[in-house]
């Protein structure tokens, strides 16, 4: 029989701030709890810390370099052969999307949707009085703060009108017919806003002090201080006391999430639906929430930004709890669920499935050591010198107050991350490079790119990097006539595989 499956997709959850993770404050109890019973990655990553290019990935499989998706204004231009969506409908699933789309998809191409964006309600679902209200309210934070509770019951938010959609769907699905939800909650991404008993519930003078401040900014190169300077244009002279109320509503939309998550899971259990249903929190990629006085994102690839929660739980997954060494990305979710199903992923997947992790298996040596993520559109970088603002691009406006982290100067270049055990590389096309040991520097402050004692780590990790970008170019589309491309079922690198072994077809279906 196939399991039922729900993505919980949470929109720029910071993995570190739970409880469970070493964080002092209790943001996601239940969360915590459930995660106990499944396989809670901790070492996760986004495949980009951009929100559209994070979820094209997580439904084809790519990263943003080959799905061409590198952008949040390109989804016309996403590449590939057949997403989760595709296999899922083609294998008897009736799908349901609850929440934000922000991705290549149409809401459309679902079998049922209700749909809300950041500032209120999209496609596909009816608006009360109190709803349109609502938005306006939203729409007016300008995906700023709030510095009193949000008007109206929880009811309103969104996350509790996702997981009142999930339900319906579910309770609208003919029993033994398998379903998939992508439950994807826009918080906690801005507008930051949250209402009572939430608002409150982490109070902003009780906060843990931040790590890092504005003092670091130099150590983190010419982008990190960009933002700040635009940020300080944006909001004047009361930029950190605003940063304060933004760290206490993000605390608290993240408790508001938990809750919505455990009604979700009361749900399934009701119906008894939980020996039957596969279900996956992530989040597409994290928040800055106040380190080196910057918030939401657009500083290459900070681990605050690229580190993602990622938890499966649900029949076929051996309960684990924490996994704390295997570095896992967003692209390996659709050929882990194309292994649970034994169905062929797509070609042109790039993701490795992870079930043999999720079933506490052997895998090939090394195959899970290296974390990779990427970001840039491409071309030169865009500074002070050229005769363009941020207010003519349209990321900046003061009337009324906005500013759009992703823009032109955040997004342009090309820059690439790898990740071993403690060591971290991050180098952009220009050759300018960031070395960490984040064992001992976890908020990336000491960069130990130009040290002699360094030298040998450092080479190690350029040649991880290339053996990564290597990995990672697009194999679409595949040669034509005689040739033959080596692909391993399960999308590893092992070269010891033999095709013959499974009688798997090395010839590409064109």
């Amino acid at each position: 029989m196939k399991p039922n499956i729900i993505l919980i997709m949470t929109d720029q959850q910071r993995a570190d701030l739970r409880k469970s993770c070493g964080y002092p404050l209790d943001t996601m109890p239940f969360l915590d709890s459930w995660a106990k019973g499944g396989a809670d990655f901790r070492m996760a990553y986004t495949a980009n810390p951009t929100c559209m290019p994070a979820r094209v990935s997580m439904f084809t499989g790519r990263y943003s370099g080959s799905h061409r998706v590198r952008t949040n204004h390109n989804e016309a231009d996403a590449y590939y052969t057949q997403d989760l969506l595709d296999l899922l409908r083609k294998h008897g699933y009736r799908t349901a999307l609850c929440g934000k789309n922000h991705s290549h998809r149409k809401p459309e191409d679902f079998d049922f949707f209700e749909c809300n964006g950041h500032q209120g309600n999209e496609e596909g679902e009816d608006k009360t009085p109190d709803e349109i209200s609502f938005g306006k309210w939203l729409n007016y934070l300008q995906h700023m703060e709030s510095h009193k509770p949000s008007p109206g019951r929880v009811e309103l938010q969104h996350p509790y009108r996702n997981v009142s959609s999930a339900l319906r769907f579910i309770d609208g699905t003919a029993r033994g017919t398998p379903f998939f939800i992508w439950l994807s909650i826009a918080e906690p991404h801005s507008p930051y806003q949250v209402p009572d008993p939430y608002f409150n519930m982490f109070e902003p003078n009780s906060l843990p002090a931040l790590t890092t401040g504005t003092q670091h900014l130099s150590f983190k190169g010419p982008r990190f201080e960009w933002l700040r300077h635009r940020w300080e244009d944006v909001l004047a002279g009361d930029i950190d006391q605003r940063i304060l109320r933004v760290r206490s509503n993000y605390h608290g939309m993240l408790r508001l999430i938990d809750d919505q998550f455990k009604r979700l899971i009361q749900g399934l259990e009701s119906r008894n639906l939980t020996d039957d249903t596969l279900v996956v929190f992530l989040s597409d990629h994290g928040d800055f929430v106040g380190e080196y006085g910057l918030i939401r994102k657009g500083g290459n690839l900070a681990e605050l930004l690229i580190r993602i929660p990622m938890i499966w739980r649900g029949p076929g997954i051996t309960p684990q709890g924490e996994i704390n060494s295997a570095c896992v990305n967003i692209v390996d979710l659709l050929p882990t669920i194309c292994d649970l199903l034994q169905i062929n992923s797509p070609l042109g997947c790039q993701g490795r499935s992870i079930l043999p992790l999720l079933q506490n298996r052997d895998i090939p040596p090394g195959e899970f050591d290296v974390a990779y993520c990427e970001n840039g559109f491409s071309g030169l970088y865009w500074d002070e010198k050229d005769n363009f603002t941020p207010l003519e691009e349209g990321a900046m406006g003061k009337d009324p107050i906005f500013f759009d982290c992703l823009n032109t100067w955040t997004q342009c270049g090309q820059v690439r991350m790898v990740r071993k055990g403690d060591y971290k590389l991050q180098m952009d096309m220009m050759g300018t490079g960031y070395l960490y040991n984040l064992s001992e520097d976890p908020l990336e402050l000491n960069n130990l790119w130009n040290e002699p004692s360094y030298l040998q780590i450092k080479t190690y990790m350029l040649e991880l990097l290339s053996r990564e970008m290597l990995r990672q170019c697009d194999s679409l589309p595949y040669p034509r006539r005689r040739y033959r491309v080596k692909l391993h079922p399960m999308g590893y690198w092992d070269q010891t595989y033999n095709c013959g072994d499974t009688g798997v077809s090395q010839a590409p279906e064109l």
